[in-house]
Formats: C-alpha cells, sequence, structure tokens
C-alpha cells in the first residue's frame, strides 16, 4: 500500500477514454463555477461596499445575487470536494481492515453515495421545476426564483457522477482510491489516529 496521498494538480482525467472525458468536462465545469462564483460575489460585494460608503446608496440587488452566488458556489464545491477526496469520512473503523475489505468497501461506498446523489438530483430538479413552475420572481432583480436553486441539482448530479466514476477506478486500479485524483494514505506529515 502506498502510504502518501497522491494527487495530480489539473484538470486531465487518468480515467480510460469516455470516463476520461466525462471527469474532465466535470472538473472544467466546477472550475468555471467555483471561479466564477467567487470572482462575482467579491465584485458584488466591493461594489456594494464602495457604493455605501462613497455614494450613500448600496446596490438593490447585491443581497439577492450573493445569495444565488452562494448557492453556485456549494453546490459545484460539493463536486469539487468529490473530486480531490476532501469530504469527510469516518474511517477508525475503515482504516484497520486488511486491503481487501477496504477496497470492496471502497467501491460499495461510492456507488451508494453516486446513487445517492443522483437521486437527490433528481428530486432537486423536480422542486427546481415545482418553483419554475410558480412563476415568482425575485424582488430587487426580478428574475425567476427557480434561477437561484437550479444549481442544486446540477451540483448533486455532477457529485454523483464523481462518485460513480471513483467506483469505476477502484474497480479497474490495483489500489485504493478515495476519488478519482487522490491514493488512500496518509501524507508524511499527517498520523492514523
Amino acid at each position: 500500500m502506498n502510504d502518501t496521498v497522491t494527487e495530480t494538480h489539473h484538470r486531465d482525467s487518468n480515467l480510460p477514454g469516455f470516463l476520461g472525458v466525462i471527469d474532465g468536462t466535470i472538473a472544467r465545469i466546477e472550475s468555471v463555477m467555483l471561479a466564477a462564483g467567487v470572482l462575482l460575489m467579491a465584485l458584488n460585494t466591493v461594489a456594494n461596499v464602495v457604493g455605501r460608503f462613497a455614494f450613500k446608496s448600496s446596490l438593490f440587488f447585491s443581497e439577492e445575487l450573493n445569495s444565488i452566488l452562494i448557492v453556485l458556489i456549494t453546490f459545484a464545491g460539493i463536486s469539487y470536494a468529490a473530486r480531490h477526496g476532501r469530504h469527510i469520512r469516518m474511517s477508525a473503523i475503515f482504516d484497520t481492515l486488511p486491503v481487501p475489505v477496504r477496497k470492496v468497501m471502497m467501491i460499495v461506498i461510492a456507488i451508494v453515495t453516486g446513487v445517492f446523489m443522483l437521486g437527490l438530483a433528481w428530486y432537486s430538479f423536480g422542486y427546481v421545476m415545482t418553483l419554475k413552475g410558480q412563476g415568482r420572481i425575485l424582488p430587487a432583480m426580478q428574475v425567476p426564483v427557480w434561477w437561484m436553486y437550479v444549481w442544486v441539482p446540477v451540483g448533486f448530479f455532477m457529485t454523483g457522477l464523481q462518485y460513480l466514476l471513483t467506483a469505476v477506478k477502484n474497480v479497474t486500479e490495483k489500489d485504493i482510491w478515495l476519488s478519482t485524483l487522490v491514493l488512500e494514505g496518509y501524507e508524511e506529515d499527517e498520523k492514523e489516529v
């Protein structure tokens, strides 16, 4: 077993063929969503502060825009965290098991989590469609309320795919992978507890 975490810092997938294309596409979408969300939120907040202090008038839409961007960043972030093996893991028992058992457990955990995330994507999509049907709009920005929540099913869907790709990675590779990019193990400065 490898004792160090192996992680690539580029968006190119190390999965074969079409699965690599899916993985790379998800990585690019995550990058755009997170970068755009954070930059727009910073720009919006700075512009609002400048407007408030320099012109004695806040941007009327600032709070609503930041709410939309928080939802976007949160649900793009869950997919990003899954890609980089950064979700919280309860591994006390898992770490004590033999390698073959851990391998099977990782596959099962990734499949169950992936299916659960895809189920949440399906239900949240239904919720967004319900909101769309209601025709409600945000008071300041005058845009449909469902635009705010459209990122929820997108984030759950990408996260579900990421976990399923992790399961495939564990089926096709010899080592145990926490994600498509992160090999199980500890860094030199970390200890197994």
